[in-house]
């Protein structure tokens, strides 16, 4: 009993999170075009900012309700340890953004929150998703190639960059995972 207890806990340990919500990620990625176009025409850096911190704000709970519902149907503990490392490996890329959205506000450098944004999202699609579904990590590594490209690029791309990254990355990729890792 005592090696079968050990085979189980080694086999809980390498599996991979297979509870990456697609039909989620198409909706965050409506959402995130639909905050693109709202905050297209916008003036005001702090206004810009509000809408798409609460667009990530919909996007997490989004997010966090996809992965719940398909866990709960592939029959998935969400604190198993695939799940513990994937959010050991996806949280700490979006806190250093959160903090770093803080330093930008303060220091004047709103404009180039897509950057930091798409980039740092990116780090941790990627980081996570190697301890996913094979297509998880390619993902995170075109956020990140976006994100490099709205710092490479004029300022006033930021918002079409967020749309691209943020709205069109996530709906492409959100319908190659639900086709086919299903949903």
């Amino acid at each position: 009993m005592d090696n079968l207890q050990f085979i189980r806990d080694a086999m809980s340990r390498a599996g991979r999170f297979t509870a990456i919500p697609g039909w989620a990620g198409v909706i965050m990625g409506a959402s995130a075009l639909a905050t693109a176009a709202v905050t297209a025409h916008t003036n005001r850096p702090a206004q810009w900012t509000l809408w798409w911190i609460g667009d990530a704000a919909f996007a997490g709970v989004t997010a966090l309700v996809g992965i719940s519902r398909k866990a709960k149907r592939l029959q998935l503990s969400l604190l198993a340890a695939p799940a513990k490392r994937f959010a050991l490996a996806y949280v700490p890329p979006l806190a250093a953004g959160g903090v770093l959205t803080i330093v930008f506000v303060a220091n004047g450098l709103t404009s180039r929150l897509p950057g930091c944004w798409l980039l740092l999202y990116g780090v941790a699609i990627t980081a996570a998703g190697t301890l996913s579904v094979r297509i998880v990590p390619v993902m995170g590594v075109m956020f990140m190639a976006f994100g490099a490209a709205a710092f490479a690029t004029p300022p006033s791309y930021g918002n079409a960059f967020m749309a691209a990254g943020f709205g069109g990355l996530h709906i492409i990729f959100g319908v190659i995972i639900a086709r086919n890792y299903g949903g």
